[in-house]
């Protein structure tokens, strides 16, 4: 018998994933340099099928790749800042452009458009504050359509991914 699917109904782009794929995922996400033959066992199955599911996985965009933590103290960035941005224009051109140009910018970890009493909440990773003075100045204050921004400093990170940037 095949084991049980999602019971949620599906979102648009979503895939159907059965109890041994989200196990699968799971393990993958908190050691992705497991070996095939020590994830089959980890799920109940020989090689050869865990092995065909994560290729399916793969294959339909649920596993977009695979990626070192990196300790963002051990690489001097662990000054982290978040930026509610407003813009001047919120017409589709616009955006697109304040979009592909934030994306530019390698100290900019994350950015996302919000419903609300801004635009966007961008978050930046730095040095320390006076490199966070220069991002500000020299990159993010010069984007498409910046009308202002307001800057909110971590005092300490409780959950920390680490840092996807060199």
């Amino acid at each position: 018998m095949p084991p049980e699917q999602d019971e949620r109904p599906e979102r648009s782009g979503a895939v159907a994933l059965d109890q041994i794929d989200r196990a699968i995922l799971r393990e993958l996400v908190r050691n992705g340099r497991v070996s095939l033959v020590e994830l089959g066992q980890s799920v109940g199955l020989s090689k050869t099928p865990v092995a065909a599911r994560v290729k399916r996985l793969e294959a339909e965009g649920v596993i977009t790749g695979y990626r070192a933590e990196l300790s963002a103290r051990r690489l001097g960035r662990d000054h982290v800042a978040f930026l509610e941005v407003r813009l001047s224009d919120t017409r589709e051109k616009a955006l697109r452009a304040f979009n592909a140009a934030v994306r530019a910018i390698p100290e900019v970890e994350e950015c996302h458009m919000i419903a609300g009493g801004f635009d966007y909440l961008v978050k930046v990773r730095t040095r320390d504050i006076a490199d966070y003075r220069r991002v500000l100045g020299e990159s993010i204050s010069t984007l498409p359509n910046v009308a202002a921004t307001s800057t909110y400093v971590s005092l300490e990170s409780v959950i920390d991914r680490g840092v996807d940037q060199v």
